[in-house]
């Protein structure tokens, strides 16, 4: 009802508000080419000139990579769409930036060609239209410096998973020994499980030598981690056993490996107040300050943020770099890139869909991550999250947390001012006014008068 009268009291012909860029008129770039990407060929298609074959394909060897830059400088191509297919449109993609030719890389659900029959010459050639009109969006891609740090933080995330499967492996081979020491013990891959398991593997069998080799921190009593280690030791599950722990300390020789590596690359980035940041930090030839080799290139500190931790820090510089402002031109577009605002879907007048886009981002994974580490937090923010909690459920709670620390973070990082908690005093006042007023409207709708505790005293 409220919606038809919304429609009845609306003005005909009136003026509607428009994205800048959403209509165009013609060709918005007229020498704009597609690459339809694969792991063995490559299609590109240029700019029709008279009955030309304005479509070619080539292989994926370099050299073949090289004679299909050439060809597109023949034609004139200033501007390429591709899908970003996996990894295998990274190799062309530096080809092209060296050669002076603007990428312009899409996500390949943005794309979709019109019902018919598939095939690789009309897909690249549907980029190259849709691009040539201007209907193509580019991806967001950091800096080439930020993409090598991605590169490897990625690259040890993956590293951790392995060893992560290595120490499961070693749990299942205790199991079908009946040996319950990772039950007891809170990490097996601890010094006193390393230890037990590495007693084992020399040979081993005395359970109270075995248990005489934990730890004093352990909380499981001797007693109990001797029960533990009595089982049936067969040769086969001691080989698995061992295989596994072998696997699990090379993952952490290259976890060693890759810090290294990350320590390397952060020092070698600029200090953002322009500083020689390829120089070594005064801390780094002894213990390495991760938290302030970040607020170093950051220009921020964002560890002062509640939930958030020197992790996290790191995770946001590989994925998305120091310059915010220059990647997004809003804090909304920021967080509509996350993924944690509603994607309304809206037509006839009705919002059809509210739901938030689901988006695998690295970065609202870490946030969302903060924003649940702050249920016990005395800060604003914990209590933010808390009343979200109470009031849409820990789901959305965890959401509407993680979007407002993404806005704090990008204030932080486009005015570089550090955090400062008592803006939150000032909404809280004015939170604390709205129930006020909202309490005594319904007391008055009630016929009654809300009386301060002060004054009923």
């Amino acid at each position: 009802m409220k919606q038809g009268k919304r429609a009845k009291e609306s003005k005909s012909g009136r003026r509607i508000e428009t994205r800048q860029g959403s209509v165009h008129q013609g060709l918005v770039h007229p020498h704009a080419g597609g690459i339809d990407v694969g792991a063995t060929e490559i299609y590109v298609a240029a700019p029709p000139a008279g009955e030309e074959q304005a479509v070619r394909c080539y292989k994926t060897f370099t050299e073949d990579l090289h004679r299909l830059a050439d060809w597109v400088q023949e034609r004139g191509v200033d501007t390429v769409a591709m899908e970003s297919t996996g990894v295998y449109w990274i190799p062309l993609f530096q080809i092209l930036e060296a050669r002076g030719i603007e990428v312009c890389l899409v996500n390949a659900r943005h794309v979709k060609n019109v019902t018919g029959r598939k095939s690789d010459v009309p897909d690249c050639q549907w980029l190259q239209h849709l691009h040539s009109v201007g209907l193509l969006a580019a991806s967001f891609r950091p800096e080439q410096e930020i993409c090598a740090l991605r590169t490897v933080l990625r690259h040890r995330a993956e590293v951790v998973q392995d060893a992560s499967g290595h120490i499961q492996h070693m749990q299942k081979s205790l199991d079908q020994m009946n040996l319950q020491l990772h039950h007891v013990i809170s990490e097996l891959a601890g010094m006193t499980g390393l230890a037990i398991l590495d007693a084992i593997l020399a040979g081993e069998r005395d359970r109270y030598k075995l248990a005489g080799l934990r730890d004093a921190r352990i909380r499981a009593s001797e007693e109990t981690i001797v029960k533990s280690l009595v089982g049936d030791y067969r040769p086969e599950h001691l080989f698995t056993l061992r295989q596994a722990l072998e696997a699990y300390r090379f993952c952490q020789k290259q976890l060693a490996a890759c810090d290294d590596q990350i320590r390397r690359m952060l020092q070698e980035m600029d200090s953002f107040e322009g500083g020689d940041g390829g120089s070594p930090a005064p801390w780094a030839n002894d213990a390495f300050d991760l938290k302030s080799e970040l607020h170093r290139v950051l220009g921020v500190d964002l560890t002062q943020v509640p939930g958030l931790e020197v992790k996290t820090a790191q995770v946001l510089l590989s994925e998305v770099g120091v310059n915010l402002a220059k990647s997004f031109r809003s804090a909304e577009a920021f967080v509509s890139w996350l993924g944690l605002c509603p994607d309304n879907r809206v037509s006839g007048g009705k919002v059809l869909s509210a739901r938030i886009r689901k988006v695998h981002n690295r970065v609202a994974n870490a946030l969302r991550g903060a924003a649940r580490s702050l249920h016990h937090s005395d800060s604003p923010l914990g209590a933010y999250y808390r009343r979200m909690r109470a009031k849409l459920g820990a789901p959305k709670a965890i959401v509407a947390t993680a979007h407002k620390l993404a806005r704090i973070i990008y204030h932080m990082l486009t005015s570089r001012q550090a955090y400062d908690p008592s803006v939150f005093d000032e909404m809280e006042r004015k939170r604390v006014q709205y129930i006020k007023a909202k309490l005594q409207a319904h007391a008055r709708a009630l016929g009654m008068r809300l009386v301060p505790a002060e004054a009923a005293c």
